[in-house]
């Protein structure tokens, strides 16, 4: 209660912007991915699909920074990167990791972080320790999940047989990183080096009822096995999408050392079918599999012609799908990962 005193005249203020700025309503702010049956859905509500490439991050940490730019200027909305926990490869520290994360939002891709070490390994301990990180990396994980999703571990579990294993060790994974309260969207990469479509087409939906948030996808890698031929390819989509699984293609080449592979209806049927896919890799691939090389500079200026051209100027390749997520549509995300220490 306030009174005006000694005046029968209305107090009026000469400076009105002050008020018309506060009255202003503040930008939202995007909540974090969530899957919606066979859909990915962005903080904003909106579908969002992946197009984009594998970089390899541990690897090649000081060429990162200018392969984020090129991977962005070559019309990528997503970015799958290689980290690692200190199982094989040093550790990714949590400075690091903040600085790799506000790198990707200025250049306004989604990242996908995935923690590389137990690449083709059946010891359980290589999983529990990428849990292990992930939980020690939570609370910058959660303020940036309208901008990263987990891959909990690449390629783990390298066998075709006993998928049980593979599935009680993901159910218990992804149970302890929820009760541990990390909440983004989790990918559970499929078993046989990534290659192996049954784990996920016959444990997926137990993997997913596992998570109480049910905000987990699944990833299957296409080389010379899993991406052999169109009917192998169309019947692990159309597999899953009739299981209600989210799905996405999170490596894929145009050839491997175990053979030949279908790039082109990878892409299109993923089109065709709203499926995310990401690219096996931007640069830096050993000489005996340099051919996986998608540039031949970091900076992406020099494009690979059996690979990297077709990869975006094909007609079902980035350049011609990708969209940006909404998220990065109309708010500065540049800053928001600083205030976490």
């Amino acid at each position: 209660i306030f009174t005006v005193a000694c005046s029968s005249e209305p107090v009026v203020s000469s400076d009105t912007s002050s008020a018309v700025e506060s009255s202003a309503p503040a930008a939202p702010e995007p909540e974090g991915f969530k899957v919606d049956g066979t859909k990915l859905i962005d903080g904003f509500g909106n579908e969002f699909v992946m197009r984009g490439v594998n970089h390899a991050y541990s690897w090649f940490k000081d060429d990162t920074k200018n392969a984020l730019e090129g991977i962005k200027y070559n019309g990528c909305n997503t970015v799958r990167l290689v980290l690692s926990d200190g199982d094989q490869w040093d550790k990714v520290t949590r400075a690091e990791l903040k600085s790799l994360i506000k790198n990707c939002k200025n250049n306004k891709l989604v990242a996908v972080l995935e923690i590389h070490d137990g690449a083709g390994m059946n010891d359980v301990s290589y999983l529990e320790h990428a849990v292990d990180y992930w939980i020690e990396m939570k609370d910058l994980l959660n303020k940036n999940k309208a901008y990263v999703i987990v891959n909990i571990a690449n390629e783990w579990y390298g066998g075709y047989q006993d998928l049980e294993v593979w599935r009680d060790a993901y159910l218990s994974a992804v149970k302890k990183l929820r009760e541990a309260g990390l909440e983004n969207t989790l990918i559970v990469d499929s078993a046989g080096w990534g290659q192996c479509a049954d784990s996920v087409l016959k444990y997926g939906n137990e993997i997913l009822d596992a998570d109480p948030d049910k905000n987990t996808m699944f990833a299957v890698h296409m080389y010379g096995t899993a991406g052999k031929n169109e009917a192998i390819i169309k019947n692990t989509i159309d597999t899953a999408i009739s299981k209600n699984l989210c799905l996405l293609i999170g490596e894929f080449g145009n050839k491997h050392t175990d053979g030949n592979v279908d790039e082109e209806t990878i892409m299109q049927y993923s089109t065709e079918k709203n499926i995310g896919y990401l690219a096996w890799s931007w640069k830096g691939n050993g000489d005996d599999v340099n051919y996986l090389d998608i540039t031949r500079d970091w900076a992406g200026t020099d494009l690979n012609p059996e690979w990297g051209k077709p990869l975006f100027d094909g007609e079902y390749g980035i350049k011609k799908t990708s969209i940006e997520c909404s998220v990065f549509a109309s708010d500065d995300t540049s800053d928001e990962s600083d205030s976490i220490e």
